[in-house]
């Protein structure tokens, strides 16, 4: 979300995420998907972007993690100008301000969930978007030449995983592979378990940008700019990169305990995914 309002998702109201005015549509479904880097997260951004009712937000919390980080990224700086940098506004304003649609989806990166309050995550339907890393982190170094477990998310999204659990919520989980080899089922699955309905639409859209693309759109989303639906699952084939071995122990055991919590896909029924 960038410091300009967009389309009645944001208003620059005083009030707390806890003293919100009637306006902020509290009836709002908010779905968190809080995803690592390089899992498809644009892709599922897009699905549901073509939905009737729902209006969505690319990594709303992106600059506010810059900020406290100190990470460096492609376009930090851009990034940094372009959006609200302050963590707590963005809860307030953003992910529980007023939305003119039934279902707000707000893409998340795990790692941006630092030196902000987490209550508010009780208000909203929480998602975990996950990828075997040994998929991704070849990918990831793509962007980032020298990667660290707090890049992949992973370890903020299984003590996400626990906290959701002790606040008495049963968070979906989605992992990439298992999406891309069934996306009707497995979107099918998702929504009956956060309470709408499935829409055919979901599973293509045009090619090229997205009008609520981050700012770092051109060092991250080239493939799925390209894409019109989901892609069909490719195991890669290169050699996994030795100097990222010592990565892949740490975030192994992260990915495993919540790939069993996934959401499966329908082995004998799934159709072939549109190539993009």
């Amino acid at each position: 979300m960038t410091k300009r309002q967009a389309d009645g998702c944001i208003s620059l109201s005083p009030f707390s995420a806890h003293h919100l005015p009637p306006s902020s549509s509290m009836s709002t479904i908010r779905i968190n998907v809080w995803s690592g880097p390089r899992n498809i997260s644009t892709a599922l951004m897009y699905a549901f972007a073509q939905r009737s009712d729902t209006r969505v937000v690319d990594e709303p919390l992106y600059a506010h993690y810059l900020r406290v980080s100190g990470a460096a990224h492609p376009g930090k700086q851009a990034v940094m100008d372009d959006m609200i940098g302050d963590g707590e506004r963005v809860i307030r304003e953003v992910i529980l301000g007023p939305c003119d649609r039934p279902v707000l989806f707000l893409k998340q990166m795990a790692h941006h969930l630092v030196d902000v309050r987490e209550d508010f995550l009780a208000a909203t339907v929480n998602v975990l978007l996950i990828r075997d890393p040994v998929q991704m982190l070849p990918s990831l170094a793509q962007n980032l030449t020298q990667p660290i477990l707090r890049d992949t998310g992973l370890a903020m999204q299984s003590a996400l995983y626990r906290q959701l659990l002790e606040l008495g919520q049963q968070p979906p989980v989605i992992e990439s592979k298992q999406l891309l080899m069934d996306p009707r089922g497995v979107l099918s699955q998702l929504c009956a378990q956060i309470g709408i309905s499935f829409e055919e639409n979901m599973l293509g859209w045009p090619a090229g940008a997205r009008p609520e693309d981050g700012i770092w759109a051109k060092y991250w989303y080239r493939s799925v700019h390209q894409s019109t639906g989901f892609e069909t699952y490719r195991a890669k084939s290169e050699p996994f990169p030795p100097r990222l071995l010592g990565l892949l122990a740490e975030c192994k055991p992260h990915y495993a305990l919540l790939a069993q919590k996934a959401i499966r896909a329908n082995t004998i029924t799934a159709e072939a995914p549109k190539v993009g």
